[in-house]
């Protein structure tokens, strides 16, 4: 879906295609973190 909207956004400039890529893209880092700091915490173990 991500790519899908940046796909849509450039095609046609639509605002609303950048923004929802840009909240998608936001949510995907803030799904991301907690797994990244389980990660770090089971390498210092």
């Amino acid at each position: 879906m991500l790519e899908f909207s940046w796909k849509v956004f450039t095609e046609t400039g639509n605002i609303d295609a950048y923004l929802l890529h840009k909240e998608m893209e936001r949510e995907d880092k803030e799904m991301d973190e907690p797994f990244k700091e389980l990660e770090l915490e089971e390498m210092d173990h």
